[in-house]
């Protein structure tokens, strides 16, 4: 098949319109067109005015050959991509079991791609099966009872299972790991569309049972799951020659777990272990992240800002923003995690203090549109010389929100105008805040470093300009997001095993090597590939 890609037509055109216009690029008659089918399909809305659907389209065609002899200069005209998936080894008998730390989208695929080989993985989790994590959330968000062990943060499913479920990023792999990662998906439940939308996702209430069926998956293949398991120790040897290797893994209830090759994965929120890991010796570094707002609109004047006329057409759904302001202070103001048609959620996973992170449900359809609004920060610049000082920086700004919040796990929340006045809010306006159990209006500034506030009131301003209503004084801000991504990375090598110890495996968000569900997901099934691999080589 050829793989015809940036082809345009205009938002409302008709069906037949696609074949045509599939001709005409390639310069071929319609009885030369033998089959189509939709790779991919995204949409460029620059000139709200006309809206254009951007397609890649697979084709069959008479004579392929001459076709592709006709534009091989032309990266617009290539050979179908394959795209299928291929494991790396099958798993020799009588392999010690790899253990993988953390269930969610790293750990989830790990665990998945091991299975896959044959490799039998033990899934180790602090938090509970998901729909037991699922409602001890919602006691957060409904009734202000924290369980620190199952929540937003830990559970089967991971952070990303409370999200917009967003999957696409950023990376770029030949292999193509990122269609095995949305293949999987479909298989578990999720909507065929997103193996064909540029911009796929999925929500939380769909996420919930992919994740249930991939467990059973991986549990038909010889996988073994064990929930409510912290682990509060590893097991290291030096031999002598002091390479450092894994030996095993000492478990909060006392158990001891052997193991030879481990992959850590953890997520972003796994503070207690990440301390855990440096008093160990393990190698890591202070990694930059971000620290702000949830800022909310009402979602139908961000579709009318980006789409104009076509605002609520199906094809296009909720619209959603990327902004950013390069300050003159130095400092970069951008969007996060933009979550079309959602809420606000309680995404604190220790007691005593207050984060909040964004979801959507697949239908993206409440009434407010809600992302991060952050400032990007350095190590070297805002907390030199720990390598764990940014979790001592994220929990000081939590503490702080918690107490302006009203120390019930409400959050501290400011109309825009008055946070851009400088005076703190006593009431709100025309936008209702989303988030549970409650905010209390207040001085945001408070809740967050002078340079952050600064950088903000500069840059709402500009993206005021870009998106109309996004700086309306009634918009309402609520603090703090400070769990953008690890402030820490646990450095590894090209073996993707640990820089100083043999064995251990760092992945995902928490090991500091992704950014999202999707990124997750591929670094999971990389570093079980590389675990593998190490196998063979021993």
């Amino acid at each position: 098949m050829i793989r015809l890609t940036e082809l345009k037509l205009p938002l409302h055109h008709a069906d037949e319109a696609l074949p045509a216009a599939i001709c005409k690029r390639l310069r071929i008659g319609p009885r030369d067109l033998v089959r189509h089918v939709v790779a991919r399909r995204a949409h460029d809305a620059r000139d709200k005015a006309n809206i254009e659907l951007v397609y890649s389209i697979d084709v069959n065609v008479r004579n392929e050959a001459a076709v592709l002899a006709r534009f091989r200069k032309d990266r617009q005209v290539q050979l179908t991509p394959n795209t299928s998936y291929r494991p790396v080894m099958k798993a020799p008998v009588g392999t010690m079991r790899p253990v993988v730390i953390g269930a969610g989208p790293c750990g989830l695929f790990a665990g998945l791609i091991l299975a896959q080989m044959g490799f039998r993985p033990i899934i180790l989790d602090r938090g509970k099966v998901v729909r037991e994590r699922t409602k001890d959330t919602w006691g957060l968000w409904r009734r202000g009872v924290l369980d620190p062990e199952s929540n937003v943060q830990f559970g089967e499913g991971g952070a990303g299972t409370f999200s917009d479920g967003k999957l696409y990023s950023r990376i770029k792999d030949d292999r193509h790991l990122d269609r095995k990662v949305l293949t999987e998906f479909v298989k578990a439940g999720a909507p065929p569309e997103i193996l064909t939308e540029a911009h796929p996702h999925i929500g939380t209430f769909r996420l919930v049972k992919m994740v249930e069926t991939m467990r059973e998956t991986i549990e038909a293949l010889g996988g073994e799951y064990r929930f409510s398991t912290r682990v509060d120790g590893v097991d290291v040897a030096t031999d002598t020659t002091g390479e450092r290797r894994i030996r095993g893994l000492h478990l909060h209830d006392g158990g001891y777990l052997e193991a030879e090759r481990v992959v850590l994965a953890v997520g972003h929120s796994a503070r207690d272990t990440f301390a855990m890991l440096h008093e160990a010796g393990f190698h890591v570094e202070a990694k930059p992240f971000s620290i702000g707002v949830r800022i909310e609109h009402p979602q139908g004047w961000i579709d009318r800002s980006r789409f104009g006329a076509d605002a609520g057409n199906p094809i296009l759904g909720a619209a959603e923003y990327h902004i950013s302001h390069h300050c003159s202070n130095g400092r970069t103001v951008y969007s996060f995690c933009m979550c079309p048609g959602g809420t606000v959620v309680a995404a604190t996973s220790e007691a005593g203090r207050v984060a909040t992170n964004g979801m959507s449900q697949y239908s993206r359809n409440e009434r407010n549109a809600n992302s991060g609004l952050v400032v990007a920060i350095d190590p070297a610049r805002d907390y030199p010389g720990d390598p764990l000082a940014g979790l001592a920086l994220q929990r000081h700004w939590e503490e702080r929100a918690y107490v302006a919040g009203g120390s019930t796990y409400a959050a501290p929340a400011q109309r825009l105008g008055d946070f851009l006045a400088g005076r703190p809010s006593t009431t709100l306006g025309t936008v209702v805040p989303s988030y549970q159990p409650g905010v209390r209006p207040t001085d945001l500034a408070a809740c967050l470093p002078d340079f952050a506030v600064a950088a903000m009131r500069e840059a709402l301003p500009v993206f005021g300009r870009q998106i109309e209503g996004y700086d309306h004084p009634d918009v309402v801000m609520t603090g703090v997001e400070t769990r953008t991504s690890s402030p820490v990375r646990f450095t590894r090598g090209d073996d993707l095993q640990s820089l100083n110890t043999a064995g251990l495996f760092p992945a995902g968000e928490g090991a500091g090597y992704a950014g999202g569900i999707l990124s997750a997901a591929v670094d999971g099934i990389r570093v079980a590939e590389a675990l593998a691999l190490s196998i063979a080589a021993a």
